[in-house]
């Protein structure tokens, strides 16, 4: 994840970027005082009862679907799931800024990666897939007259997967000429190895011509995914490799998805994540969440098993740039109990190096709850941290005033705690100092409890907006060092939060001027 401008670094989950000094943490889990369920009583048995080999996850994030599905899951269960392919469309609603790809074909330092998961309640499992792209200006290893001019660097394609039972998989290639994204658009794809003498796909395609075309490989847009990688064991290019984690020999994956939210009010224009000053390069790495809720519907084939799932929750996220944080952490779910209709958490924060070598405390909560987003940055508010190195993540926000949907001027606090006792898995992002490496642990088994609520004018807590639970959430920590639990707030330079308060919509100034339209935005 990341943040820029004030661009929370984060956890891309992973997904992929640079990382200045790596440090991975101890795996020991945090111990907990009394029971979990004691803490966080929100374990639905409904949850937990369904066939081996078909995953029907339903039709909310929350649990007032829970019995509709269940209603019909044994109907479903004696039907193969098919998705639906659609192409992706132009000015699709709920896109946010920022969904192509930043590269502008210069031979800087650059990286972007992506991030899309979906959650499977029925199944208590998760798939993140992540995907990298290293230096794309050299489409191969530097030669050695490419490195005295250039400096050292890193180039390739990473895909890899965190699946079900936290077993893993990667498979990555040096040269990104088989590589593509679309310069407004969340698409991306890259080949690994075309089948036969087939020309590899360089923009979306029907999935029947990616079959044919694409033996290793994936392509991915906002509304479809698919691909098929095979764990390649590079030990040379992948160094220590998988001695920490059980790894699958291949995966298959295709699966629809409809948006849900992407970074705002339902009914508004989306969000830049990081203000409006994440399109320039400037205050790096950048981070956008693309889609904060959807649901998927299709099948994953892993380790032998197969997942069918229909309107399972669904998430995206992506970040660029020169070089990842220092240290960060990043926590998110859309599986949740206590609600009714679909709830969507990110929550993430880091250090980094600002221009001049100054550094800076940056973090951000970001909830979609009944079509509302509720945001919670530096630039209106405070966050508050306190992240052990491994094992507890507690988040805390102010947004100063919130003008709700009822035009009612409220203080919202926001306050989360994430606990697990899995001991996470190691991921790899790419870094400076050795490409694609290893660089952050995750876990998606960790319960959760987040609340949001109006404070009274004596800072008492009033009404209760909102207070649900998930067993389901996703946590990372990266960079580092860990040596113990990190305390902060976010320290946001006065002119930039005096800056990302001006409401400049970017993409309606270049639409005039298109040709100076940056990458990406």
């Amino acid at each position: 994840m990341t943040i820029s401008a004030i661009n929370v670094p984060f956890g891309l989950s992973s997904s992929s970027s640079s990382a200045s000094s790596i440090a991975i943490p101890s795996t020991q889990p945090l111990k907990f005082s009394k029971p979990l369920n004691n803490i966080l009583p929100f374990c639905n048995p409904q949850l937990q009862s369904r066939t081996k080999h078909l995953s029907l996850a339903h039709c909310s994030m929350a649990e007032s679907c829970t019995s509709s599905s269940s209603m019909h899951a044994e109907e479903r269960e004696h039907r193969a799931i098919k998705p639906i392919y659609q192409p992706t469309p132009p000015n699709r609603p709920l896109r946010t800024p920022h969904s192509g790809y930043h590269f502008d074909g210069s031979t800087r330092q650059f990286f972007e990666g992506w991030y899309f998961k979906v959650s499977i309640p029925e199944k208590k499992q998760s798939f993140c897939f992540m995907y990298s792209v290293e230096n794309p200006a050299f489409h191969k290893k530097l030669t050695p007259i490419e490195e005295a001019k250039y400096g050292r660097r890193f180039t390739g394609v990473g895909a890899q997967i965190l699946g079900a039972y936290d077993k893993y998989i990667c498979q990555y290639f040096e040269e990104s000429h088989n590589f593509w994204g679309s310069r407004h658009e969340l698409c991306l794809g890259n080949t690994f190895k075309p089948s036969n003498s087939s020309q590899p796909p360089d923009n979306e395609v029907p999935p029947e011509d990616f079959n044919k075309r694409v033996s290793e490989g994936f392509q991915v847009t906002p509304l479809w995914h698919q691909g098929f990688i095979r764990d390649d064991g590079r030990a040379t290019a992948l160094a220590d490799r998988s001695d920490y984690v059980e790894t699958v020999k291949s995966a298959r994956w295709e699966y629809s998805t409809k948006p849900v939210f992407g970074w705002g009010n339902v009914s508004s224009k989306q969000k830049s994540t990081a203000g409006w000053l994440a399109a320039f390069p400037v205050f790096e790495p950048h981070w956008q969440i693309c889609m904060a809720g959807g649901l998927s519907t299709g099948w994953i084939e892993w380790d032998g098993e197969r997942f069918e799932f229909e309107n399972a929750p669904s998430y995206s996220e992506k970040n660029w740039g020169g070089a990842f944080p220092r240290k960060w952490f990043w926590v998110q779910c859309n599986v949740f109990q206590g609600a009714t209709g679909e709830v969507a958490l990110t929550a993430a924060g880091g250090l980094r190096v600002l221009p001049g070598g100054s550094v800076e405390n940056a973090a951000l909560v970001g909830v979609h709850y009944g079509g509302v987003f509720y945001e919670f940055v530096p630039w209106n508010g405070v966050v508050e941290w306190e992240i052990a190195p491994w094992g507890c993540w507690k988040i805390s926000a102010d947004n100063g005033s919130y003008k709700a949907r009822d035009a009612c001027n409220s203080q919202l606090p926001v306050e989360l705690e994430a606990r697990t006792e899995h001991p996470g898995t190691t991921l790899r992002a790419p870094t400076l100092e050795n490409g694609l490496a290893p660089a952050c642990k995750d876990s998606c088994f960790a319960d959760l409890r987040l609340q949001i609520w109006e404070r009274r004018s004596d800072g008492s807590k009033g009404k209760v907006m909102l207070d649900v639970t998930s067993d389901m959430a996703a946590v990372e920590i990266g960079g580092g060092p860990w040596y113990d639990t990190w305390k902060g707030k976010t320290t946001t330079p006065e002119i930039l939060r005096l800056a990302l308060r001006v409401p400049i919509d970017l993409e309606s100034v270049f639409s005039v001027v298109p040709f100076l339209k940056p990458p990406g935005l």
